[in-house]
């Protein structure tokens, strides 16, 4: 036989008190000076390249300029990009792809 289902009510108190349940259970992260001093000099090279990149056009400058916005956001996830992805990242918006060799030789 199936669960019983929650009645809306019900739905909203179990969410209620595992939220609570997870804050209690909540490990705070600690951060030395130096992981500190790393993580705001990424941050700054990466607000600065997205600044450069404001007038640029082309598919890559959107690509790259999307890159760094979703680094900013998942800045507290605990998995980073290791240093040369990050330098890639910032580069990607400045940098003009190869361009395609077509071989349409008739």
């Amino acid at each position: 036989m199936a669960a019983k289902k929650l009645t809306p009510l019900q739905e909203t108190e179990a969410r209620r008190k595992a939220a609570a349940e997870a804050k209690k259970n909540k490990k705070t992260v600690t951060r030395s000076d130096e992981e500190k001093a790393a993580r705001k000099e990424r941050v700054e090279k990466a607000k600065d390249a997205l600044t450069r990149s404001v007038g640029m056009k082309g598919d890559h400058v959107t690509t790259g300029r999307t890159a760094l916005k979703d680094f900013l956001r998942n800045l507290n996830e605990p998995k980073q990009p290791d240093d040369a992805r990050f330098e890639a990242m910032i580069e990607a918006p400045f940098k003009v792809p190869p361009k395609k060799k077509s071989n349409d030789r008739f």
